[in-house]
């Protein structure tokens, strides 16, 4: 099989970090039934997830290989880049806070339960939007505007990435645990719960 490409790399993972968040958007409106423990568990791996793979590796790749170059051959998207730019500078402080609010809802009880839930989708809401702006604005003009030779070197460092929820890759041995519970315990789209 052949490798895949950047733009097919980032396409997966943003669809199965929609995917995710879709999921986690579902657990909260439905809340914790008769297992809390499972239930709290599953979201901060899910959040725990969204904090080791988009944050730590798929933004730094945008902001380090793909905007850069990008914004130099066309400079009409700037300003999409610096709002994506912005986002990705916020979106790790805010993983963080919403494992905090989880944590908090977990230990003090219900009455924290509306401050989660209302962070998780204001948080859900402008992930969606920021991998819609980078699929309509970026990736578009990036087609137009890379070469052959723009593209192996994204490719070849897209392709490290390795993120197993794309169904491309199997777990690093490392994170196998937190991948088999998000996947067997997590609703439908991203598990099988």
């Amino acid at each position: 099989m052949p490798p895949l490409s950047a733009l097919q790399i980032i396409r997966d993972e943003h669809a199965s970090l929609a995917a995710m968040l879709q999921s986690m958007r579902l657990m909260v409106q439905k809340g914790p039934s008769d297992d809390r423990r499972q239930f709290f568990d599953v979201l901060r791996a899910m959040l725990f997830y969204i904090d080791e793979f988009p944050e730590r590796l798929h933004h730094p790749k945008e902001s380090n290989l793909l905007f850069p170059k990008l914004v130099k051959l066309a400079p009409q998207v700037m300003g999409a880049i610096d709002k994506l730019e912005r986002d990705h500078m916020r979106s790790e402080k805010a993983a963080r806070e919403l494992q905090h609010l989880l944590l908090s809802w977990e230990l003090l009880g219900p009455g924290k339960r509306a401050a989660f839930e209302e962070a998780i989708n204001k948080y859900i809401d402008a992930y969606l939007a920021h991998m819609s702006l980078e699929e309509t604005a970026i990736l578009p003009e990036a087609e137009r505007c890379f070469s052959e030779q723009d593209w192996l070197a994204l490719d070849a460092a897209f392709a490290e990435n390795a993120d197993p929820l794309t169904g491309h890759y199997p777990p690093v041995q490392a994170f196998e645990k937190l991948f088999s519970m998000i996947v067997t315990r997590a609703p439908s789209p991203i598990g099988l719960g």
